[in-house]
């Protein structure tokens, strides 16, 4: 029996086409290969072979992202102190820790 082959033209970005390559070409295949793969698992499971959704925030994202604005908050308000950079941040931290041990002393 004769296999009759045909050709799919697709237009990608240059930058996804370059990358999925060289993964491609990681694991051992090429795009075509990896094109009748694909299309061999969308006809065995009669539909994508993969989940198709819209992304959305977990809860524990969306938490940390309240307690972010809220502490941004704080800081406009003067309820917190803040930091521009690591080097503030550390400085703060040592004068902290001299005050608690000259309260010990």
């Amino acid at each position: 029996m004769k296999t009759l082959t045909t050709t799919i033209n697709v237009q990608v970005d240059a930058r996804d086409k370059e990358q999925a390559t060289n993964i491609l070409k990681d694991l051992g295949i090429n795009m075509s290969t990896f094109i009748n793969m694909a299309i061999k698992q969308v006809i065995k499971k009669d539909g994508l072979p993969f989940e198709v959704t819209n992304p959305k925030p977990s809860d524990e994202l969306l938490d940390a992202l309240k307690e972010g604005e809220d502490i941004i908050q704080e800081i406009r308000d003067g309820k917190r102190s803040g930091y521009n950079n690591i080097k503030e941040l550390i400085a703060s931290l040592d004068k902290e820790t001299k005050e608690k041990s000259k309260k010990v002393i």
